[in-house]
């Protein structure tokens, strides 16, 4: 006796029906490991990536400990920035005693004056910077978006302020307004913002044509709020990175003009002063020379190491 043959159902052979896809429904692929997962932030994601980079992270946390140390350290300790110990002059460093990194010349302790002098030289590499970023940002981008010969003339006065001499302008600036820490804000800042102007300006000429910004121009919204709100937001990640790297620049540049004797002067002092006090004493007082410069190559090799950091985490090519 043969049995006819059915037609079949999709439908198990209790009634139940099958799942959707078939017996064995494929599955979804599993994320590659380090990916970003689904729906996450672009300040997520870097922060994730950069969190992942061990050097970077512990340049972070070098740094912040620096920049607290240098800001709260002075209040804790029980020297001034320029009172004198008349029983040490030029003492070395003592764990037991009184001046744990020594004192200079003048009985002065030093590690009071590296912490003073850090704050200076912290100041200065984030003013300046912070003026170089504002001044280079609406620069670049405002040439990028105009363009034609706005672009030109713009671009032409960023190649003779590079031709200028950084030292000659700065010796300028001291003889006709004097020494003084502001002095020195405007100077570095006058010429820091250049690199910054031909980095905003090189993305704005890749992002203007996009399709967003055609959009926005249909839509009528203003220049200004184009530049604004869609340009320099979009420009952000290159930037961000060229600051990390401007700051040990900007923290060099302090440190040479103190060191020529063009930089803050007395009673105030910075890192590259310290430094210069150093060298003159490197022979019978090298932890003059010494400490300071500990404290400028820590804080040098983190600001880079952090850059580079930002850099892996911000190019959206290793993602």
């Amino acid at each position: 006796m043969t049995s006819e043959s059915k037609p079949y159902s999709g439908e198990q052979s209790h009634g139940a029906p099958l799942p959707a896809g078939g017996p064995n429904p494929p599955r979804a692929p599993e994320p590659e490991a380090g990916a970003a997962p689904m729906g996450e932030s672009l300040a997520r994601d870097a922060w994730r990536r950069l969190s992942q980079n061990r050097a970077a992270m512990a340049s972070l946390a070098l740094l912040i400990a620096i920049i607290v140390v240098c800001i709260v350290g002075p209040w804790l300790l029980p020297w001034g920035l320029a009172e004198v110990d008349w029983n040490a002059f030029g003492t070395g460093p003592a764990l037991e005693g009184a001046h744990y990194l020594g004192t200079d010349a003048n009985g002065r302790d030093l590690l009071t004056r590296v912490l003073y002098g850090g704050r200076v030289s912290l100041s200065v590499a984030l003013v300046a910077s912070f003026v170089s970023l504002v001044i280079g940002v609406l620069y670049g981008a405002i040439s990028g978006y105009l363009g034609g010969r706005v672009d030109n003339v713009m671009m032409r006065f960023v190649d003779i302020m590079y031709s200028l001499p950084f030292m000659f302008l700065v010796i300028l600036l001291m003889v006709v307004f004097g020494r003084n820490i502001f002095l020195i804000y405007a100077a570095i800042g006058a010429v820091e913002w250049l690199d910054m102007a031909r980095i905003v300006r090189g993305q704005t000429l890749a992002l203007k044509r996009r399709e967003f910004i055609e959009a926005a121009h249909a839509l009528g919204v203003r220049d200004t709020k184009i530049v604004t709100r869609h340009l320099i937001p979009n420009a952000i990640g290159p930037v961000i990175i060229y600051v990390t790297l401007t700051v040990p620049k900007v923290i060099l540049l302090e440190s040479f003009l103190s060191f020529l004797g063009l930089g803050v002067q007395e009673p105030l002092t910075s890192w590259g002063v310290l430094i210069s006090e150093g060298v003159d004493m490197m022979e019978s007082a090298p932890w003059m020379l010494l400490v300071p410069s500990f404290f400028l190559a820590a804080t040098l090799f983190c600001l880079n190491f952090l850059g580079d950091g930002l850099r892996d985490a911000l190019d959206p090519r290793t993602r």
